[in-house]
């Protein structure tokens, strides 16, 4: 049975009250036992929340109840546990990190292109098709044909246009460019990015890969492999239904069924993203995690330190784990460059 609803929500929009607006947020998802994470910043709000669904919709009224919030669109789906351990509102300079200034998604925005047309611009031949989304969110699944920027974040973004704008670059001359991301809200900001460097016809998905993934069929769907999200779900297939993938306890990258086979993967210890950063040290201190785990799971209790106990640890270990990716890539580079010549 599926009890809890997920509502995955953003909206551009001037907030410079940002800050007051926190702690009456977090009042009301608390009070409706809704958990989740939301960001807040001066240009608008952006996250994932899951509860009940009396307490979903009490939460997403408040916020149109704000008229600078009314038109705030969110994307459903539905899970048979509860996808987050607690409720976080945050405050950033951002809601989604690219790190320029002097564009504005609310105005600049790419057209927008819904499901249904989604698949007839994929189908242009002069139409370029970029995965907004960063490398290992790629590796879960894409679109026929797409061009993967092999970021290891959105903050990379704009340097690979850069590079890739230049003579022999894949955006090199091209007038039409399509982008998709998850949710959205990456595209909103990567095609306003694109407009203010004197691109003319710039497209992006409505509603992302989400809304995608729920209105088209599989058998019309150019969808391959699943969609990674940002909750324990790991991913969704069609229909938005919860998808194969697990995550590394250690590291939080999407671990698939071929992973799990690998001898470096040893469940809440280790994955093939990660194994290369472990040391002896955290090798332990993840052993006795998983230990206290386990011991929790047989008394049937949640053991919260999935979350909280190492932290810092897991997002070394992914930092890690991007570096060694980015000397993979150098290095695969050198080698055509020699080939090459």
């Amino acid at each position: 049975m599926n009890a809890y609803l997920i509502a995955a929500l953003y909206k551009f929009v001037s907030l410079p009250d940002f800050k007051d607006l926190r702690e009456p947020l977090l009042d009301v998802c608390e009070r409706n036992d809704v958990k989740g994470t939301l960001l807040l910043a001066h240009e608008g709000i952006n996250g994932t929340i899951a509860g009940p669904e009396a307490g979903i919709r009490a939460v997403l009224d408040y916020l149109r109840a704000d008229p600078r919030m009314a038109t705030l669109d969110h994307k459903e789906s539905w899970a048979p546990q509860q996808p987050f351990y607690r409720m976080k509102v945050k405050l950033k300079r951002e809601i989604v990190t690219m790190g320029v200034s002097n564009i504005d998604p609310e105005t600049m925005a790419g057209e927008y292109v819904d499901s249904a047309g989604w698949n007839k611009l994929l189908d242009d031949p002069d139409v370029v098709v970029v995965d907004c989304r960063n490398d290992y969110e790629v590796a879960v699944g894409t679109f026929k044909s797409a061009i993967n920027p092999e970021t290891d974040s959105f903050s990379e973004f704009p340097q690979w246009v850069q590079q890739q704008s230049q003579r022999g670059g894949v955006l090199a001359g091209k007038r039409k460019v399509a982008m998709f991301c998850t949710g959205g809200i990456r595209c909103e900001k990567s095609t306003a990015y694109l407009k203010s460097q004197g691109f003319d016809e710039v497209y992006h998905l409505q509603g992302g890969i989400l809304k995608y993934l729920e209105e088209v069929p599989a058998e019309q769907s150019l969808w391959e492999g699943e969609c990674f999200v940002f909750d324990e779900r790991v991913s969704v297939k069609h229909g938005l239904e919860v998808g194969s993938y697990e995550l590394c306890r250690a590291c939080r990258m999407p671990v698939s069924a071929e992973d799990k086979q690998s001898p470096q993967y040893e469940q809440g210890i280790s994955c093939p993203h990660c194994f290369d950063s472990l040391t002896d040290e955290k090798r332990e201190r993840l052993l006795e995690r998983q230990r206290q785990i386990e011991l929790a799971r047989k008394r049937r209790e949640q053991h919260i330190g999935i979350r909280v106990e190492i932290k810092k640890e897991q997002a070394r270990a992914r930092v890690e784990a991007a570096r060694q990716r980015a000397l993979e890539r150098q290095r695969q580079k050198q080698e055509r460059q020699q080939k090459g010549a």
